[in-house]
């Protein structure tokens, strides 16, 4: 093993960039291998192109008839980009994406074949894929799947196959992927926040959901990685010291990006520009080998599925260069982790951003309508928002090293607390025209000047307003942003519908003005939402102490996190909005739970396998070393060799002990893991993998750490944090 880990550190130190052209602008590649409006105008007839809109802006059914003929122009597009296979390609609950290829291929007798590709085969398959996780929804004798196209998200060709973005159902149509509840809940918001933006402008017939997210990762090189069982089969070490040189510096943060890397970067975003990725963003992170990659904004649905197929295709590209992509949320202790912030917002049809301050105090009013009814929203479901980013690997980087805690929080900033306290003080009732006069002048009116060097410098916020969108920093790496998008936009449908029916009661029973009303109704979601805002330090204990006070949640690890994907007001709102059903909730739960298991029961199998294979072995063969050491020194020195043999003895005696109790931690850990797996209950079975099995990673890590800073670096046989994070 020690031998692989040298021939791997000579093998990375050998590697030379690889040479990557770019002879084209970056806005002539865009889209080029996506199935887009300019490309549908050129193979569609005139019929099918307009139902492909309409499916688009309204969610229309496409007709059979005319997806024949959108089959056949999509077809010979592919056919002449040098695509020869077709696939619905679709992001089941394993958070990875799906594809099975078929051909544009059929025989028709007498020798013969030709290219097809027909309607049905674009609107409808039947993949089976039995075996993707379904939480009981699906039985044994009728196991089938179905994948449906998804005309608001382009097909586009990746390779030589022509990707069909498709949502996943069982026989009895309940949701077995990300997609189908992400798509009932834009539909969600987009309907109540249009019948809420009315109120300031009659013209706004649809809301889009926004979302751009932010992918954090590390590269380490493929020979390294490969030389780590752990980085193998987990995508974390679950051994390793810390290096004398970390992160403290911070001389990697948006440091010069090494040549290896920016020659992998361009190679990535030369393909993200032909599939339509609109990546924008690169940089350095903190940790040493983190970087980060940005896109502009896009419509959530289409966000969502641009992040699954970004991270296919960096793995992908990896492979070119001789690296391996870590997206696992905490692949190294003691430095930064990997999150995706989700940056979120709410635009109109007519051009504006709803969580964006205006020129007049009209649309600033606008502004905090959506703005507190999100805050509310947040307020009125934190558990469940915690819930959407709870995974085993998340739990290891939510409150350590910069990351936000378990505990959701607003982060504002002063100047628009200053500006709901004020608002907090609004007249119970109807306003005097003074007051409202005072109001839209002095407070609603001023916001666009308070917010003008106002950017967010609370980095352990965990919900973030950073001028004119809202940050969801928690959602780990290896998310894919479809869950938290899903309750997000679901909560502030939510409430954005209980805000205008408490709105239209004060209209109509009141008789109050519209300004009135919603002043009104703003004022007492300022009074119940003001415990989910928090300016200071996410991690301070006085924090966590506080956070109790007010009542919000602290839910550290994921078995008692996901608890809120099953309570009833979650499962009633989302069956009141058509998102999810009780069994396909019923069902994401346990599958999660599920997931959770054999995670951690998968790092404790690899756990064990290295500390007993790997470091207990060689901690054996360098006290051989030091034993046959201290024979030879009582040979020369006799009686008086104890003295000179006194390191040794105690080197000696030290790794004994650690053997010991590495071993000894490893049956306890097997004995518990055997105790878990008799539970029948998986929610049982999380809680004792979580609170039995899971304890003893540290236990083990700690002895097998102090090892490896003992024993002879020539002989130490897992690759070290030193080479792993600093090897360019």
């Amino acid at each position: 093993m020690a031998t692989l880990r040298f021939q791997a550190l000579k093998e990375t130190l050998n590697r030379k960039p690889i040479e990557i052209e770019e002879k084209e602008r970056r806005s002539e590649l865009f889209g080029r291998n996506v199935f887009t409006e300019s490309v549908m105008r050129q193979f569609l007839t005139k019929e099918a192109y307009q139902s492909v809109l309409e499916a688009n802006a309204t969610g229309k059914k496409i007709d059979r008839t005319i997806a024949d003929h959108i089959s056949t122009g999509m077809k010979e597009w592919a056919i002449s980009k040098g695509a020869t296979h077709y696939t619905h390609w679709f992001q089941p609950l394993t958070g990875s994406t799906a594809e099975k290829h078929d051909a544009f291929f059929e025989t028709i007798g007498d020798g013969l074949a030709i290219e097809k590709f027909g309607g049905g085969q674009l609107v409808q398959q039947e993949p089976d894929a039995s075996s993707f996780p379904h939480g009981g929804i699906r039985n044994t004798f009728e196991a089938r799947g179905y994948t449906a196209w998804d005309p608001t998200s382009p097909a586009f060709i990746y390779g030589t196959t022509l990707c069909i973005p498709s949502v996943f159902v069982s026989y009895t149509g309940d949701a077995l992927d990300y997609k189908t509840p992400l798509l009932r809940a834009l539909q969600a918001i987009d309907q109540a926040a249009t019948d809420v933006a009315k109120y300031f402008d009659k013209n706004v017939t649809k809301v889009q959901a926004t979302l751009g997210w932010e992918q954090e990762y590390f590269l380490i090189d493929s020979a390294l990685a490969s030389s780590r069982p752990d980085l193998q089969l987990a995508g974390r070490t679950l051994l390793g010291h810390s290096p004398a040189k970390g992160q403290q510096l911070d001389d990697h943060y948006f440091g010069s990006i090494p040549s290896r890397v920016l020659a992998y970067m361009r190679d990535l975003e030369k393909e993200c520009m032909l599939l339509g990725v609109p990546v924008k963003t690169r940089h350095n992170e903190v940790a040493p080998n983190q970087f980060e990659l940005a896109p502009i904004f896009e419509e959530a649905n289409l966000a969502v599925d641009h992040n699954s197929l970004l991270m296919d295709v960096m793995q992908r590209v990896a492979e070119r260069h001789s690296f391996a992509v870590l997206f696992h949320e905490k692949p190294f202790a003691g430095i930064n982790g990997s999150g995706k912030h989700n940056n979120w917002s709410l635009s109109t049809d007519t051009g504006t951003n709803l969580l964006g301050p205006g020129s007049t105090p009209m649309k600033n009013l606008q502004f905090l309508t959506f703005f507190i009814n999100t805050i509310k929203a947040v307020h009125d479901n934190e558990e469940l928002l915690r819930a959407t980013i709870a995974s085993a690997s998340n739990d290891f980087r939510l409150g350590a090293n910069e990351a936000p805690p378990a505990i959701i929080s607003t982060f504002i900033g002063s100047q628009l607390t200053e500006v709901l306290d004020e608002l907090e003080k609004v007249t119970d009732g109807k306003l005097s025209p003074q007051e409202k006069t005072e109001l839209k002048l002095n407070v609603v009116g001023k916001i666009p000047e308070i917010l003008l060097d106002n950017t967010d410098r609370n980095r352990t916020s965990s919900f973030a307003f950073t001028g004119n969108k809202f940050e969801f920093r928690a959602v780990g790496s290896t998310a894919n942003c479809a869950e938290p998008m899903t309750a997000l936009n679901a909560i502030v449908a939510k409430q954005l519908r209980d805000f205008k029916k408490e709105v239209d009661e004060l209209i109509k029973g009141k008789k109050m003005k519209k300004d009135d009303a919603i002043f009104n109704v703003l004022r007492e979601y300022i009074k119940d939402s003001k415990n989910i805002r928090f300016e200071g330090d996410g991690y301070s204990e006085e924090w966590e102490k506080e956070a109790a006070k007010r009542g919000l949640s602290n839910n550290r690890n994921t078995p008692e996190a996901l608890k809120a994907l099953v309570k009833q007001e979650t499962k009633e709102m989302y069956k009141e909005l058509g998102i999810m059903n009780e069994v396909e909730i019923e069902a994401r739960h346990e599958i999660q739970l599920e997931e959770y298991i054999m995670r951690v029961q998968i790092e404790s199998r690899i756990l064990g396998d290295i500390a007993r294979n790997h470091v207990i072995p060689t901690a054996i063969r360098y006290q051989n070393i030091l034993i046959k050491n201290v024979r030879g020194l009582k040979e020369i020195f006799a009686d008086e060799f104890k003295e000179h043999s006194k390191e040794q003895l105690e080197i000696i005696k030290e790794i004994s002990e650690r053997i010991a109790k590495i071993n000894s931690g490893i049956t306890e850990m097997i004995e518990a893991r055997k105790k878990a797996n008799k539970l029948e209950e998986a929610e049982d079975k999380a809680f004792a993998y979580c609170n039995d099995v899971k304890p003893f990673f540290d236990i083990i890590r700690y002895h097998c750490d102090k090892l490896e800073l003992l024993i002879d670096d020539e002989i130490w046989p897992l690759t070290k944090y030193r080479e792993l994070l600093f090897t360019r």
